[in-house]
């Protein structure tokens, strides 16, 4: 009995290790100060607004993995959905969104 409690403990810590260990999931401060959240949904990552004027509102959807991230950005204020992608380093994440692969913008978030 008690080497299945020692085993049942082990694998609620691994559990937890291995969800803490995804550094893209958190809160980020975006460059108008505002909060977005990045978790985990379905196989990818989605992001939500938490603070300002678009609480509550869903503006990206991405996948991938090792800090590198491609799928899709709407830009709350003009609701236009952009193909983007996000590269993690270290406390920041730079995020760009385009249009043909030619027309593009950045903003870098920081880890809060």
């Amino acid at each position: 009995m008690r080497h299945a409690s020692i085993l049942a403990a082990a694998m609620v810590l691994v559990a937890g290790v291995a969800n803490a260990a995804d550094p893209l999931v958190g809160n980020w401060k975006t460059e108008d100060g505002t909060t977005s959240a990045i978790a985990r949904c379905g196989s990818g990552y989605c992001i939500t607004v938490k603070t300002g004027k678009y609480a509550g509102r869903k503006i990206g959807n991405f996948s991938g993995k090792d800090g590198s991230y491609a799928g899709q950005i709407t830009d709350p204020v003009s609701n236009k959905t952009y193909n983007g992608t996000l590269k993690l380093s270290g406390n920041n994440v730079k995020m760009q969104g385009c249009v043909m692969k030619v027309f593009c913008q950045s903003q870098t978030w920081t880890r809060l």
